[in-house]
């Protein structure tokens, strides 16, 4: 549902002075302050009228400390529907994020240099997931015979992501009979996913064991040892910048608990796939996350999900503090979204 917003010009424009001055001092906003600002000569008395009714009206919070006052989540949803649609990225912005990206093809190596310059960008924790999808299907495989009974096994997907294991068999493989399973792996299955990989050999083993016997054995062998081991909805996620919300001592203690969350990476994709439609097009701005989280009170979600045509490889989002840079983290956001398609639709 839209946010209506407060009902007259004054009042619409005193709220989004206060929003803006307590994103750029983080200290509670006075009357005399904003007077100080007020290109209409309205006089502190009439300000703190106008903040009367915006508190009243569920815009303004005042901190028991102090005779300012501080937005609540209603004033910041109010704020970023302003900013939709009327933001645009800094030239400065732009070329940073045109240097880290430079020359990346691949869905692995782009999501771990976007929660890096988000983070960079935002002051905020950089996060973004890959999701599993088409292009982590198989490339190739390739087993490497270390020690009798003991076999190295190398995947790669399509995304250029390597996985690596060590597998320990019943029986002491030759490299001949690795170099030959590998290579009916690759020649059979490329393009493949591994679930489906898997599905397709044990049928195979089924149906075609006479005429394969001991290539199939050898096969068989090696992805019962764990070489074709299922990574169910594989989901790799780089977090970077979680230090940028250690600031003060205030609230320290909070902020170490959400850093724990932060650790939990199963929680950091919960929460995106919580937040983030894969079917929308636009950045989402999410105020309240402590719905899903109780430790991210007092805590935003600006983020959108990754398209490589119609495609979803994942998602990217910064996570700040409520008095975030919106505008900035906003369009640094929406740029890399479209980058991302812009560029891995080129490969």
């Amino acid at each position: 549902m839209a946010q209506v917003g407060p009902a007259g010009k004054r009042e619409r424009e005193i709220l989004t002075a206060i929003v803006e001055t307590y994103i750029a001092t983080g200290e509670p906003v006075g009357s005399r302050t904003l007077s100080r600002a007020n290109t209409e000569g309205l006089s502190p008395a009439s300000i703190r009228n106008v903040m009367a009714d915006l508190a009243e009206a569920g815009y303004l919070e005042q901190p028991h400390t102090s005779a300012g006052r501080v937005p609540s989540a209603q004033a910041y949803r109010y704020y970023v529907e302003q900013l939709t649609g009327h933001t645009h990225i800094s030239h400065e912005d732009e070329g940073t994020i045109q240097q880290y990206f430079h020359g990346i093809s691949d869905v692995q190596e782009f999501m771990e240099r976007t929660s890096h310059v988000l983070s960079l960008l935002s002051s905020g924790v950089g996060v973004a997931v890959a999701a599993a999808g088409p292009r982590n299907a198989l490339d190739h495989v390739y087993f490497s015979r270390l020690t009798p009974n003991k076999v190295l096994a190398v995947v790669v997907a399509r995304s250029g992501l390597v996985r690596d294991r060590v597998l320990r068999t019943s029986r002491d493989f030759s490299q001949t009979e690795l170099d030959t399973a590998s290579r009916y792996i690759n020649e059979n299955f490329r393009g493949w996913t591994i679930d489906a990989v898997r599905e397709e050999i044990d049928r195979r083993l089924q149906s075609e064991r006479s005429e394969y016997d001991r290539l199939m054995e050898s096969i068989e062998e090696l992805y019962r040892s764990g070489a074709l081991a299922p990574e169910p909805a594989v989901q790799t996620v780089f977090v970077e910048g979680a230090a940028n919300l250690v600031g003060g001592e205030e609230d320290r203690e909070r902020l170490r608990e959400l850093l724990r969350v932060l650790e939990e990476k199963e929680r950091v994709v919960e929460l995106l796939s919580a937040y983030l439609d894969a079917r929308q097009e636009a950045v989402r701005v999410v105020i309240g996350l402590e719905d899903a989280v109780p430790q991210m009170r007092n805590f935003v979600l600006i983020g959108a999900p990754a398209h490589v045509g119609d495609e979803v490889v994942g998602s990217l989002a910064v996570i700040g503090p409520t008095r975030i840079d919106y505008e900035h983290s906003i369009t640094a956001v929406s740029y890399i979204a479209r980058l991302f398609d812009r560029i891995l639709n080129e490969e």
